[in-house]
């Protein structure tokens, strides 16, 4: 287990619990307590723990990592995601995608269509999106047309927030949006962690003919602070072959269609 997916871990016993001691991590991960300790001192350096005699202590009640360390978690999972999502989009169509490691799998799955990417007229693909990570994928990979809503950069997703995104995306309409979110549940909607990360997709929805949530099974049934839009807004939710059964059902009962890749 790599770094990353280690700090992935230790959050995640933290999110459970609230509190973890050197010991406890160090059994569950099968490595040794000198490790735990330095992963637990450079999550404290950042912010994202405090630490404690012989331990640590959640500082929230939720976690958003930067992207970087995000790729390891679910990763065959959403690989499988973005084909199946990728597969949704049509040749010719206009293209809404967000920022998230869910999502730059479905870009790269974009990217490798061939149908999407000849010079023939009217097969060529438009991406609009808010992420510079999912636009420079597409840019250095493929031929099409991308356009890139403005704002102020996240650093812990690539993402570009604020009004100045808000403007462009009010003028455009999309065929499709195809989102990755922080938490989708049957009765609150989909949701992200972050506000201004929110408001983007908001738009994004809002200027969509059909929205395309893209989310693995950990993320169903979950809440996070800021919505997105509600259930009845979502027409199609892409999901790992995880999801469990009931979780599905409740979706369906929604009148969503889901799509377990």
């Amino acid at each position: 287990m790599d770094r990353y997916a280690r700090w992935n871990a230790l959050l995640e016993m933290l999110t459970d619990s609230g509190r973890v001691t050197v010991e406890e991590a160090a059994e569950r991960l099968d490595v040794s307590q000198a490790t735990i300790r330095r992963d637990f001192d450079q999550l404290a350096q950042q912010q994202m723990i405090t630490r404690t005699r012989g331990g640590a202590v959640a500082n929230g009640v939720s976690y958003d990592l930067p992207l970087r360390y995000k790729t390891a978690k679910h990763s065959a999972e959403k690989q499988r995601i973005g084909a199946a999502a990728a597969a949704l989009v049509s040749p010719g169509t206009v293209v809404g995608l967000n920022g998230g490691t869910t999502s730059t799998e479905v870009a790269r799955a974009l990217a490798v269509r061939p149908d999407l990417n000849t010079n023939a007229e009217g097969a060529q693909l438009t991406v609009v999106t808010n992420a510079l990570n999912i636009a420079n994928e597409l840019l250095v990979r493929s031929r099409m047309k991308v356009v890139v809503a403005g704002g102020v950069v996240r650093p812990k997703s690539f993402e570009l927030v604020g009004p100045l995104g808000g403007a462009l995306l009010r003028e455009v309409t999309l065929d499709v949006a195809l989102l990755g979110v922080d938490a989708i549940d049957p009765l609150l909607g989909a949701a992200a962690h972050h506000e201004g990360e929110a408001a983007m997709n908001n738009l994004m929805v809002a200027r969509a003919k059909r929205v395309v949530i893209i989310a693995d099974s950990s993320k169903l049934g979950g809440h996070a602070f800021a919505r997105i839009c509600p259930v009845d807004r979502v027409e199609t939710l892409v999901t790992d072959s995880g999801a469990a059964p009931e979780v599905v059902d409740a979706f369906r009962a929604a009148g969503v269609h889901v799509i377990c890749a």
